[in-house]
């Protein structure tokens, strides 16, 4: 009997039909490393099959506790039908990146059946004519829920679907599958009780280990170790109500040429050079409508506290910082160096606080007043009236350097989709494979209706950074000490 933490129901929470909350991922193959150089759809699903005991979400769907007093749990659906869960389209002639785009964007656009185990793969053919791309080659655009996975955990679960080489593809024995019994109402009640009453003691325990990082949080502030300078978030466009629908784009960079502009600026690391590529993206879009802001536009980042341990381990292990990107800077290199130093001090504050910390308060608000809270956020428009946060999300998430296969079919490369919210109506998703990082983007189709546009403004704005980092020597780099993973 697994149950969803605090953080996973949060996500459950958020969703209306206007923001579903499922990450994923759009992945392109190339079949002429398979067997016989092709690859059907009744393999995609004969494998998909054959790995289902690899990722235990596969086959799990959601069971609410009585009155929602208590989290809700993961049980195995004795429903379960994989042929739901794999489906096939095709693009329409001529196949070109545009129309990949935009049935990308509709897909994103549908919520998950919440009654079914939270995952979907469409499998895409017809893309004969998208730039860079082999002809023949398939897409599988994969939806999987948020409150069953972050972004490392869908990395463990692409794991689970790829296997290291074309012909060896040794999938683990699996025992006869069968649906394990779901509670009766009586049993859930009592568990939902008894967690109830242990809440208090939690929220206790959690206050007493969290006491002394505070303490010495605070002796780090008076000192001017650490900054707690707070984040003014401007209003933009994408900062009120979103629509049902969704534009998705994406670019693409060479992983070794983005180090090498890291290694250009002390101190300064890839996830850093991000920042400032979506920065300056950001900066050049809200200019061309004349809708930039004075002040400096606020990031939501994500953080992983996924412990070694908890490879995998289902659910979010996330906390977050809110980074100034420095968008009231008009250089590329001055605006990258503040970026850093901003995030250098979130940082320092989130190590200082404890990261796992602040990731469990979360697990202590009751799920009723989670849904009640999203309700009255999202059902009086909130968004409208008062600032969120911050006025976008650029999440970053490693991938492997190694080629990948599915079916025997190679991938070829991969973008990351992610959803938004009220309030913050944009997100971006990097991720590397095999040398190259993609950034994609996610935003509201009324907020954005160009995203071909902001695509060219993601590439202008790297172009930009690249020629005002790389005219200068390398900077000199401190050895840093390796920390120990939290």
């Amino acid at each position: 009997m697994n149950q969803l933490s605090g953080s996973d129901t949060l996500f459950l929470s958020m969703e209306t039909q206007r923001t579903p909350q499922h990450v994923g991922g759009l992945s392109i193959y190339d079949p002429c490393t398979a067997p016989g150089g092709s690859v059907r759809f009744k393999d995609i699903l004969r494998s998909t099959e054959e790995r289902l005991h690899l990722a235990k979400q596969f086959r799990q769907r959601l069971v609410h506790s009585p009155l929602h007093l208590d989290y809700p749990y993961w049980f195995d659906d004795p429903d379960f039908d994989i042929e739901y869960h794999v489906r096939h389209i095709a693009l329409p002639r001529p196949g070109d990146w545009r129309q990949l785009c935009i049935q990308v964007a509709r897909l994103q656009s549908q919520p998950l059946d919440l009654t079914k185990p939270l995952w979907e793969f469409d499998v895409i053919e017809g893309l004969d004519n998208v730039k860079g791309i082999p002809k023949g080659c398939y897409a599988i655009l994969s939806k999987i829920h948020h409150a069953a996975i972050d972004g490392q955990g869908g990395m463990n679960m692409s794991a689970a679907t790829h296997s290291l080489s074309p012909t060896k593809q040794t999938v683990p024995a699996q025992e006869k599958w069968t649906a394990e019994p779901i509670p009766g109402y009586a049993k859930l009640l009592l568990k939902a009780s008894k967690n109830t009453v242990l809440t208090p003691v939690k929220i206790a325990g959690l206050v007493k280990e969290t006491i002394p990082s505070l303490l010495s949080t605070a002796l780090s502030i008076l000192r001017k170790d650490i900054s707690i300078a707070s984040n003014k978030v401007p209003r933009t466009r994408f900062d009120g109500v979103v629509s049902s629908q969704r534009v998705f784009e994406a670019k693409s960079f060479d992983l070794d040429t983005i180090r090498e502009m890291k290694n250009q600026a002390e101190k300064t690391t890839v996830n850093d050079v991000v920042l400032s590529i979506v920065s300056g993206a950001m900066k050049r879009y809200l200019e061309d409508k004349n809708e930039l802001p004075d002040e400096s536009l606020v990031a939501f980042v994500p953080v992983s506290v996924r412990s070694e341990d908890e490879e995998h381990v289902t659910g979010n292990r996330v906390t977050a910082m809110t980074i100034p990107l420095a968008t009231n800077i008009p250089d590329p290199v001055d605006r990258l160096k503040a970026i850093r130093e901003s995030s250098l001090a979130k940082k320092a504050l989130t190590n200082a606080i404890g990261a796992r910390k602040l990731a469990e308060f979360s697990n202590i608000m009751s799920p009723t007043m989670q849904g009640l809270a999203m309700r009255l956020y999202t059902g009086f428009g909130l968004a409208n009236k008062i600032n969120f946060l911050a006025n976008l999300s650029i999440t970053n998430v490693p991938g492997p350097q190694q080629p990948l296969y599915s079916v025997g079919a190679k991938l070829v490369t991969q973008y990351g989709l992610g959803p938004i919210f009220d309030g913050a109506g944009i997100m971006h998703i990097a991720g590397s494979y095999c040398g190259q990082l993609n950034i994609s983007v996610i935003s509201c189709r009324s907020m954005m209706p160009d995203p071909g546009f902001y695509a060219e403004c993601l590439q202008q704005s790297f172009d930009e950074l690249k020629a005002g980092l790389l005219k200068r020597p390398p900077a000199k780099r401190e050895k840093r000490p390796q920390r120990k993973r939290v």
